[in-house]
């Protein structure tokens, strides 16, 4: 058997093997994503063309998480994330060889549905691996935020080089993340004896603590996408410079990291505290910056708050959906707050067409963040704290509890 230390050891190096993989993944993906419009511009690709080419890759993330659930009791995380690996990798190296529309789509249905591998299996991974659900998933959105903001970073400078490098440097980043997933530990699969047989299965998503995660994750879903879309529309039209609005988008990001850090502190104040403060902070934020973007420290400070505001929702909403489930559900719930999410991003740019058809465009976003913080208006969510609701370890044998699904949740050392 081994001893404390080896099990201390060979977890912090599972802990770090994952960091480095969600590092090298989002790094593959932020530089993907900044580089894929514009090089379809440069391709000759209409802006309508772009949209569809990039709206491919949420259909397709959208439709993988359906059914990741089912995936996930037949398939282990560590293989998932290996496939996700390999799909970034291949996804960025077709465009940079091939920039004909067909090879465009093929790659952005391989991304999407990489993307939706990638996070969920890791999510999984970490809330089965760490002292706790909101621990695991601050590591998984600190190192993803790492990676989102050194990707696009360094693009910039690769494309003045040769416009393939920044997709060329993607791939390698993407198939080096193989490497360390390989190094993971294998966990056994999702029992499928005792677990719900899907998202929507079960009531599941009726359940207290998982309906509020999704709220959550839904509102995480609509500020990311406004802040990849109109944002820098508004700022945009308010006068603010190219360069003036990447540094305001990339304090909205950074702030997302702060946002995660507050994770582990909110969530032991209880659900109701974290649902209230991570939508308002995040639909408040984007509403006022919409009247303030013609100020830049204004429109700074409004999408700071917005962004600490994200970060919670994305950290601590899923946390909440692992601590509310039997163990073996884990999987599935974590597929449904992603599923909500991707739903979210995919959705929110089709109810700001329709508002700025009626209304400007910085109106309609102070009416897109007053819609994200509704579902603060609800009742109560459970206002349990995660020691009250915390289920009992994993074990793929262990039988479902009939009347209650969680249990008291064993002391463990706040060291992750």
């Amino acid at each position: 058997m081994p001893n404390e230390d080896q099990i201390l050891g060979s977890s912090r190096t599972d802990r770090i093997l994952s960091i480095i993989a969600t590092v090298l993944f989002s790094f593959a993906l932020g530089t993907s994503a900044v580089i894929v419009p514009i090089l379809a511009i440069a391709a000759g690709y209409g802006t309508v063309e772009v949209g569809m080419i990039v709206a491919l890759a949420a259909v397709s993330q959208l439709v993988t998480r359906v059914f990741l659930g089912a995936l996930m009791r037949r398939v282990p995380d560590k293989t998932l994330l290996a496939y996700a690996a390999l799909m970034i990798a291949v996804s960025c190296a077709l465009i940079a060889v091939s920039h004909a529309l067909a090879v465009f789509a093929v790659s952005q249905l391989v991304q999407g549905s990489a993307r939706a591998l990638f996070w969920t299996s890791s999510q999984t991974h970490a809330v089965r691996t760490s002292s706790s659900s909101v621990k695991g998933l601050t590591d998984v959105n600190l190192a993803a935020g790492l990676g989102a903001l050194m990707g696009p970073a360094l693009a910039g400078y690769l494309w003045e080089v040769s416009a393939p490098l920044p997709l060329i440097v993607a791939s390698v980043a993407g198939a080096a993340a193989v490497i360390p997933v390989v190094l993971l530990k294998k966990l056994p699969i999702f029992a499928p004896d005792h677990s719900n047989d899907g998202i929507f299965a079960g009531g599941l998503w009726r359940r207290p603590g998982v309906d509020a995660a999704c709220w959550m994750n839904a509102g995480a879903g609509a500020w990311k996408s406004l802040l990849d879309s109109y944002v820098p529309i508004v700022l945009s039209f308010a006068g603010q410079s190219v360069t003036v609005i990447g540094l305001l988008v990339s304090l909205a990001n950074s702030a997302v990291l702060a946002g995660s850090l507050c994770g582990s502190w909110l969530r032991k104040r209880g659900n109701r505290i974290s649902l209230l403060t991570g939508l308002l902070a995040a639909g408040v934020g984007l509403a006022a910056a919409g009247p303030l973007a013609g100020v830049a420290v204004a429109a700074a400070v409004a999408l700071t708050v917005s962004g600490v505001g994200a970060g919670i929702l994305q950290t601590v909403g899923p946390a909440i959906a692992a601590d509310e489930v039997h163990p073996e559900d884990r999987g599935d719930a974590l597929a449904l707050t992603g599923t909500v999410r991707a739903a979210a991003l995919f959705l929110t740019p089709c109810v700001m067409a329709l508002l700025v058809s009626v209304i400007p465009v910085a109106a309609a976003l102070v009416t897109a963040g007053v819609l994200i913080t509704l579902p603060a208006a609800r009742g109560n969510p459970r206002k349990d704290s995660p020691k009250q609701s915390r289920p009992p370890q994993s074990a793929p044998g262990r039988p479902r509890q009939q009347d209650q699904l969680e249990a008291p949740q064993k002391e463990v050392s706040d060291e992750n």
